[in-house]
């Protein structure tokens, strides 16, 4: 079901107001439990550790979504941090694979509506499946295998999952076309379940919370 728009939050002073419309604001502590030394951050860094923080023990998202990263310059593992508290690493990592986060950028949400098709193999062939506002946490309880190998997201912005309820690698699709599994940067076509990745721009709490 489609939730009705809700209207923008105002932007607090000091925040950053990114290119389509929303606003973003990120605090990222050394240690965990939001302790040690913090940086904000309201755009981009390719290296969240270049001013003084040894590492990344905790995150505050105060306004996103935002997209993590397990290397510099935005590569390797990816993580979804939506609004609100991460207080050690493994909050925010549902493979539980790696505690580092060294880069994140703003995850930019184009719309409140969401639409995206999953096809079993590459160049969009095979057996399709397609998902209209809603979180599908088993792409098997629908009838549809774990293999998906070429990806259309033609509305919204969504993130896919190793395995089902949310569990292992995290692949986000913004709007657009993915022909082949690499150009998600995953090494096997395996995703078993999907959801939308939401905002306060449009939805009232911005965050996902699992059942």
């Amino acid at each position: 079901m489609t939730e009705p728009q809700s209207p923008p939050e105002p932007m607090a002073a000091g925040e950053h107001l990114g290119e389509r419309g929303g606003n973003y604001k990120i605090t990222i502590f050394e240690l965990e439990n939001f302790q040690g030394k913090k940086r904000e951050l309201t755009e981009e860094s390719p290296n969240v550790t270049e001013e003084a923080l040894e590492k990344v023990g905790s995150i505050q998202v105060e306004s996103g979504p935002w997209l993590g990263f397990e290397r510099q310059a935005f590569c390797g593992e990816q993580f979804v941090l939506e609004k609100g508290a991460y207080p050690r690493w493994d909050s925010w990592s549902n493979s539980q694979s790696s505690d580092s986060l060294m880069s994140v950028r703003p995850l930019l949400i184009d719309s409140h509506d969401h639409k995206i098709h999953l096809f079993e193999n590459a160049g969009y062939n095979g057996r399709k499946m397609e998902i209209v506002d809603d979180d599908v946490p088993s792409l098997w309880a629908h009838g549809f295998q774990d293999r998906v190998a070429s990806i259309k997201a033609l509305n919204g912005t969504w993130v896919g999952y190793e395995y089902p309820s949310y569990r292992g690698r995290q692949y986000v699709f913004e709007r657009g076309e993915y022909q082949h599994w690499n150009e998600w940067d995953a090494s096997q076509p395996q995703i078993q379940s999907v959801r939308r990745v939401r905002d306060q721009q449009w939805h009232k709490h911005g965050c996902f919370e699992t059942p």
